[in-house]
This record gives C-alpha cells, sequence and structure tokens, in this order.
C-alpha cells in the first residue's frame, strides 16, 4: 500500500519519544531529524519538506508540548494536523454547474490511468444519482476509444465517440448529444502523450476554449512520486486545474505525489484509485489520509464503504430476521461473506482499522480466502443450507466433490459458521434486555 514505507519510518520515529515523560528541544530536533528523512524518502518535494518541518518544529517547541505527561501524542497530534493541511485541509468536493450539465474535463500523461479514471467518475457519480455521459476525444492512442467504450459498459455509462473526428468538434458534438438525451454530467477523456509537449497543449486548450468545461482535472499516476508533481505544475500553468485524481494510490507508491501536489500547485487532490476495480474510488479526505500515514486507521472511510455496499433493504431484513429470534442460516452466512467482498480487498478493509495495519505487517492476507466457503455452500441443497444439522457424513461428501474441497474443509466451514450463530444468538440475548452480560472490545 501507499504510504506504507513513510508510516513505518514516522511511527519509528515518534517510539524514540513514547518513554519520556519530557521533551527537550534536543528530542524534538532529533524526531524531526528523522521525520525530515523519512519524507524525503518518500519522494516528497525538498522545498515542502523543509517548510513543513518549520511549521511542525516551531509548534512542538511549545510550552504545551514540553510541558505534557504525554509528549509523544502531542506530537503525534502536530504532524497529523500540519500533514492534514499539507494536504488541503478538507475533502475538495466537485463542483457543479449551474447550467444543465456540467463538462468535467480529463487530462494528463499517457499512462496514468486517465480512460479507467474517467469510467471510475462516471460510475461514481451515476451511483450518486447523475445521468453521466462519457466523451472519447483521444483518437491517438491505439484501442483508446474501444478501451472507453468497454469500461463505460462495465459501470453503465454510455459512450459518445466520433471515432477519428477533430476532438474539439466530438466535445462539441457530445454537449448536442447530452441536451437531446438528458445527461446532465459530460465526461471528456482526453489525449494523452508520453511527456509533455506543446502540439498536446494546444489541442487541450482548444477543447477547453470550445466546450468551458466546470473543471479541469487532471490525473496523475502516484507511483511517479516527484514526476507527478512537476507534471502537475505544468498542466495547471497551461490550462487552470480545479484539481487532481491521484491514480494506483494502492500499490507501492511512496506518497510524495499525495504530501506534494497539493503544496506546489495550490490545488487540491479531489479523488483517489484505491484498486484495480471499477468501483475503487474515493473521495480524498486529507484528515483521512494523515491519519492512514501515521498508522491511526481510517475508520470514517470505512463506516461509509459499509453504508454503501451493506445497507440495503436486504441486509436490513437479514438483520431484522437475526435479531428477531429468527434461525441464522448458512443462506445468510454466505451473504454475509459477498457483502464483505463488496467492500474491497481484505487488506484494504483490515488495514482502515486503527493499530490493525502495523499488526498485519508482513502477513500475507488471501483475497480469494472466501471462494472456498462459497463453493462449499453453493454445492448444498436449500434444505443442507437452512438446516447444516442434517449435513452426515456422505451429505459431506458428496459436497466435498461437488465444491472441489475437501470433507476437512467443510468441516472448517461448519465451525465458523457455528462461531457466527453463537455471536448472533450473543446479540439476541442482548436485545432481549441482557446488555450488562456483554462488553465491547473497544
Amino acid at each position: 500500500m501507499a504510504f506504507e514505507g513513510l508510516a513505518d519510518k514516522l511511527q519509528a520515529a515518534f517510539r524514540k519519544i513514547s518513554s519520556r515523560g519530557r521533551l527537550t528541544e534536543t528530542d524534538i530536533k532529533q524526531v524531526m531529524r528523522d521525520v525530515r528523512m523519512a519524507l524525503l524518502e518518500a519522494d516528497v518535494n525538498y522545498t515542502v519538506v523543509k517548510d513543513f518541518i518549520q511549521k511542525v518544529s516551531q509548534r512542538a517547541v511549545g510550552a504545551a508540548v514540553l510541558e505534557s505527561l504525554t509528549p509523544q501524542q502531542q506530537v503525534i497530534k502536530i504532524v497529523q494536523e500540519e500533514l492534514t493541511a499539507l494536504m488541503g485541509g478538507v475533502n475538495a468536493r466537485l463542483t457543479f454547474s449551474s447550467s444543465p450539465i456540467t463538462v468535467y474535463m480529463l487530462c494528463g500523461l499517457q499512462g496514468a490511468g486517465k480512460t479507467t479514471m474517467a469510467a471510475k467518475l462516471a460510475g461514481y457519480l451515476a451511483h450518486n444519482g447523475k445521468k453521466p455521459l462519457l466523451v472519447a476525444c483521444d483518437i491517438y492512442r491505439p484501442a483508446a476509444i474501444e478501451q472507453l467504450v468497454l469500461v463505460g459498459k462495465q459501470v453503465g455509462v454510455p459512450v459518445f465517440e466520433r471515432g477519428a473526428q477533430d476532438p474539439v468538434a466530438t466535445a462539441r458534438d457530445a454537449l448536442d448529444h447530452a441536451r437531446h438525451y438528458g445527461n446532465d454530467v459530460v465526461i471528456l477523456d482526453t489525449a494523452g502523450r508520453l511527456h509533455i509537449d506543446e502540439a498536446l497543449m494546444a489541442e487541450l486548450r482548444r477543447i477547453r476554449d470550445s466546450v468551458h468545461p466546470q473543471e479541469i482535472l487532471l490525473v496523475v499516476d502516484a507511483m511517479t512520486g516527484q514526476d507527478a508533481v512537476q507534471v502537475a505544475q505544468s498542466f495547471h500553468d497551461q490550462l487552470d486545474l480545479a484539481g487532481v485524481i491521484l491514480t494506483k494510490l494502492d500499490g507501492d507508491a511512496r506518497g510524495g505525489a499525495a504530501l506534494s501536489v497539493r503544496a506546489v500547485t495550490g490545488k487540491p487532490i479531489k479523488f483517489a484509485g484505491t484498486g484495480e476495480k471499477l468501483q475503487d474510488i474515493e473521495p480524498f479526505h486529507p484528515e483521512r489520509m494523515a491519519s492512514r500515514i501515521l498508522g491511526m486507521g481510517d475508520v470514517l472511510t470505512l463506516i461509509e464503504k459499509a453504508q454503501e455496499t451493506l445497507v440495503t433493504e436486504e441486509s436490513e431484513e437479514k438483520a431484522r430476521k437475526v435479531l428477531s429470534g429468527e434461525s441464522f442460516t448458512l443462506e445468510d452466512f454466505l451473504d454475509q461473506m459477498q457483502q464483505l467482498k463488496k467492500m474491497g480487498p481484505l487488506s484494504g478493509v483490515l488495514g482502515m482499522l486503527p493499530g490493525l495495519g502495523n499488526r498485519l505487517k508482513g502477513v500475507q492476507i488471501d483475497d480469494d480466502a472466501m471462494k472456498k466457503p462459497e463453493a462449499i455452500i453453493r454445492s448444498m441443497t436449500l434444505a443442507e443450507r437452512a438446516k447444516p444439522d442434517i449435513l452426515n457424513a456422505s451429505r459431506r461428501k458428496r459436497i466435498a466433490a461437488g465444491s472441489g474441497t475437501t470433507v476437512q474443509d467443510i468441516n472448517q466451514l461448519i465451525r465458523q459458521f457455528e462461531q457466527s450463530r453463537q455471536m448472533m444468538k450473543q446479540m439476541m440475548a442482548m436485545r432481549r434486555g441482557k446488555k450488562g452480560r456483554m462488553r465491547l472490545p473497544f
């Protein structure tokens, strides 16, 4: 994951003062020296690092820290607040036009993941009640139009294309098409290059001047480090960007782009790509990202993911059935696993829990771990799913053969199911007025 190396080094720096009852200015200078090296090794812009360390140091040598009984917590709090400010302070939302159609123009270098991100953004907006239209304005990259059509279909968003027609004319035609068919958002997937050149910028300026987009958003590959910041500055100078979208933030990027681009360009990061699936897009929240970097988890994003994927009429009905005392079946158990998968890779979900990311370091989390239990349950009859008590030896052999597993795998699944059912019974007991017998683990 991005920031993993930076998080390790920052936490190591803070551990050096964890046992101190009081801090001296010398202690703080040593910690700041370690923080500076951690940021530079994460490919954060040198000037940004210098300003950041100066701000943190000035605050950290204040009486509130030097006289505090918990100096480590005070220093971490200051670093978190300054990291948050460095990345923009608050979530920068998309703005919408007062006219019936809002146009977003996506630009960036070739290979940054712009076409995929256009589909992710379109899917995100569609999920939030908009009716977007994707527009293929990249007529140079082989199969660029075909790729946009494919990913558009996967997120259920129509794609407007005119083949090798001049991209400016295509953008104008797309607006007419959107007016006719009732699309309220138009997303332009423009051409990129392997490097910035005048021909690219001239075409982008022509498109901008023709359709007057509400926002011009630069798509940047987080893996490119400081190069991403230079690219962002060049595009901003030419096009006046409204914001940046980071892709591949789930990879092994060192994080320098995310920490530098706002400070260098003055433009906020609005979204981040957090995985390979077309649903893996998140609004960028500086405070939450700062918490992730410092190993403090990201509970708010985890809650939002759960609300988006788990809170449906069907899941509410299942919760009502369980809590009303009705039986918890293997069918319900299967549904729980499927809902959890919708929240994204297990490693990412678990990493959002405070403190758990560090404990999982070095542990291989198999995101396919639920495939075997799913295959087992799907190989059962409806009667067996409803009443697992009838699973005798012969039935288990049949299920093992049908699911490509072993009887031992089935036995393990049944044990896990029984543990879950026991938890449900405890929840029902608590609902019936026995709350005093249970304690939450936090």
